[in-house]
């Protein structure tokens, strides 16, 4: 029985032995296992193999490729403001590292999963992501990423136009006249959707009219009368005799 024992504890070392992946180094060796440990998605395993390379081999070839795969860990992990810490990090580190387009693109992929689902909260990671996205077009506009780059970018911007007219909106039902009127302004200069455009041009007239500028009124009238649609230019009319009727 004990040298059933014995026998079935060598078959085990050497099997464990065996799963050790090759390498000429110490270096490489802790590199090949964290691949495979984030293969398996054994991340933390994974994070230990790479540190141990940091701090006992920080000098060897291995050292740059594994500050990326911890950054590659991080966004594995969606840990995505630590991912995006991390890529930008190596990329100040490394900016001539012939990744680095995979690099950009990451650093914009850690800022768009961070965008909220709704527009009430903070669009700010949205601004971010088209940053970054916009760099790996212009910069790197023959990769692989370029396409995938364009609809997010579609994709953050139509976000942030719905919380420009989510805000215009909130300062207009809350009687914010002054503000209101700033944003839909803002919108007219920024936006190409004919019917937030309508939409705008119509509560630019009559936040107007609630803040008692009769001029302005009437020359908001003017300018925008003929580009609304029919029933919006039923309300203006009637704004634009009061406003008359005022002045």
């Amino acid at each position: 029985m004990k040298k059933i024992f014995i026998l079935l504890m060598v078959l085990i070392l050497s099997s464990c032995a065996s799963d050790k992946p090759d390498g000429k180094t110490e270096a490489e060796i802790l590199y090949k296992e964290a691949q495979e440990l984030i293969e398996a998605e054994r991340y933390i395993l994974a994070t230990e193999k790479l540190n141990q390379i940091k701090t006992q081999h920080p000098y060897s070839f291995y050292s740059t490729p594994a500050e990326l795969l911890q950054a590659d860990v991080l966004f594995l992990q969606e840990n995505y403001i630590e991912s995006a810490a991390a890529y930008l990090l190596f990329r100040d580190f490394h900016p001539k590292h012939e990744r680095i387009s995979y690099v950009v693109y990451r650093i914009a992929e850690s800022y768009f999963k961070q965008i909220p689902s709704t527009i009430d909260r903070d669009l700010e990671p949205a601004i971010e992501a088209i940053k970054y996205y916009d760099e790996v077009i212009q910069k790197y506009g023959d990769s692989s990423y370029k396409s995938d780059a364009q609809k997010s970018i579609a994709e953050a911007r139509k976000m942030l136009r719905q919380k420009d007219l989510y805000i215009a909106d909130f300062y207009f039902k809350t009687k914010e006249y002054s503000a209101a009127r700033y944003w839909y302004l803002d919108i007219l200069e920024n936006h190409q959707n004919e019917k937030t455009r309508h939409h705008a041009m119509l509560r630019t007239i009559l936040a107007s009219h609630e803040l008692k500028e009769w001029q302005a009124c009437l020359e908001y009238v003017e300018k925008f009368y003929q580009l609304v649609d029919k029933e919006s230019q039923k309300e203006i009319r009637s704004r634009k005799h009061k406003c008359e009727n005022k002045l």
